[in-house]
């Protein structure tokens, strides 16, 4: 470029809106991961369609999709309303567990002695059908929402309980003995070490106990109840409403795996460097 000749003027590519982005990247690659999954359940749902369709089989033993998908919008109001009692169970029985949880695990790790009296008990409580404690819980607090609230809790709180304490066990011993040698109490250690090492248990624990969460209230709910998804369910069942009983199986399933994705989303927000290291594990794997 001769002195004195203007330079040319730089051209800046437009840069692309937000949205596009979804479509490069990571967002393809994640509808490329669930695409094959989506296609098969829409499989499945169209052949039990045309089975249903071609072998006329009456609606109150085995309805089609499409009049389950017409009882949900029909009696969206009914629907709605159980739901919410279902949802309120889960989560103050699921928070009962959770923090009973992570107490029991602090103190079976903190005290041998308390981890010969408590864990065993733990284990020994599981041994019992929730079944069989559901209708004692119903005799001893009556049809209001404790006895429900409880079964949630009692069918929560196990996978916390042992989850945690398998992170709390598993801390790096070096970690531990560098620590001890800096001169560290135990509850320092505690803290430093093996909590942030038992995040990644703990949640994998949370994620099964906020699944079997929903289980638990619906047996608290078929025990004795007025209200709530499982009652619905037992209720349209004896009325022959067969529609509605698949359609209380699909909000509860929506329900589950509603919960178990913001269990999930939650772990990543938390621990954003447990999921920068699987990451870059699997990068190194391949």
């Amino acid at each position: 470029m001769a002195v004195g000749e203007p330079a040319p003027k730089q051209t800046v590519g437009t840069p692309r809106p937000p949205w596009s982005q979804v479509w490069t990247g990571q967002g393809l690659r994640q509808v490329n991961r669930w695409f094959p999954a989506v296609l098969i359940l829409l499989g499945v749902v169209a052949l039990w369609q045309l089975v249903v369709a071609t072998n006329d089989i009456p609606h109150w033993k085995l309805p089609a999709p499409k009049a389950i998908g017409e009882e949900l919008w029909v009696s969206r109001s009914i629907l709605l309303g159980h739901t919410w009692v279902t949802l309120k169970e889960i989560f103050l029985g699921f928070a009962i567990a959770l923090v009973g949880g992570i107490v029991l695990a602090g103190l079976i790790n903190l005290s041998r002695t308390l981890e010969r009296v408590i864990y065993p008990s733990v284990i020994a409580s599981q041994t019992i059908p929730i079944i069989v404690i559901a209708p004692l819980l119903l005799i001893w607090l009556g049809y209001g929402m404790q006895h429900k609230v409880i079964v949630v809790a009692l069918i929560s709180f196990f996978p916390i309980v042992v989850n945690t304490v398998d992170g709390l066990k598993s801390a790096d011993p070096d970690m531990i003995n560098l620590l001890r040698t800096l001169g560290a109490n135990r509850w320092q250690v505690f803290t430093k070490v093996q909590i942030p090492n038992s995040l990644p248990f703990m949640f994998s624990g949370i994620k099964i106990a906020i699944t079997f969460s929903v289980i638990g209230a619906v047996i608290g709910e078929w025990v004795g109840s007025s209200e709530g998804l499982g009652y619905l369910a037992i209720r349209s069942k004896s009325q022959f409403l067969t529609e509605r009983v698949y359609a209380t199986v699909v909000l509860l399933s929506l329900m589950g795996i509603g919960l178990f994705l913001i269990a999930s989303l939650t772990e990543r927000v938390l621990l954003p460097w447990y999921h920068n290291q699987r990451r870059v594990k699997s990068l190194g794997d391949q």
